[in-house]
């Protein structure tokens, strides 16, 4: 085990994971959402599919736990996103569930990260005690707030992009 309490598998999933996050991240600024069609898309697809399957691998607390029902969610989440995407061929609608499936799985992957985050950084003196602390449940809601505003700015920019092609 390395400083923060990781195994092997563990410090993978969190690279993984953390890429597949960034990648999101910048998908979001330049497409306004994860655009499975671009490189960044794609590398949040695989990394958290890779990062979901490598959670089930781990565990604090020993055996199945709530960590565990997140992971096969956020999975499911990212595949019928996937699958929309590709038989999208003249289905508008499926956009909608598309969008909202990889925000979702994007929300769902970053309440373990912050408690993760939070309960381990920095070594020695983390920023949060447990999972019950303040500033974890205020984090959480901050981002669920903006998880909010930016699928109803999907589903508005969806609309206008479905009016211009049926137009």
């Amino acid at each position: 085990m390395g400083k923060m309490g990781l195994s092997n598998l563990g410090i993978f999933h969190t690279v993984i994971g953390l890429v597949a996050l960034i990648a999101a991240i910048l998908s979001f600024i330049r497409y306004g959402k994860v655009n499975l069609s671009h490189p960044t898309g794609k590398i949040y697809f695989f990394g958290t599919v890779t990062t979901s399957l490598t959670a089930l691998g781990i565990s604090k607390h020993g055996g199945f736990n709530p960590g565990h029902v997140f992971s096969i969610l956020i999975a499911i989440l990212v595949v019928v996103a996937f699958f929309l995407y590709a038989r999208r061929k003249g289905n508008n609608a499926s956009r909608f569930i598309e969008n909202f499936c990889l925000s979702l799985s994007f929300f769902l992957s970053l309440i373990p990260t912050v408690n993760e985050t939070f309960t381990r950084v920095p070594i020695g003196h983390p920023l949060a005690k447990d999972i019950t602390d303040p500033l974890i449940g205020k984090t959480l809601l901050t981002l669920f707030i903006l998880f909010i505003v930016g699928s109803v700015y999907q589903f508005i920019k969806q609309k206008r992009i479905n009016k211009t092609i049926h137009a």
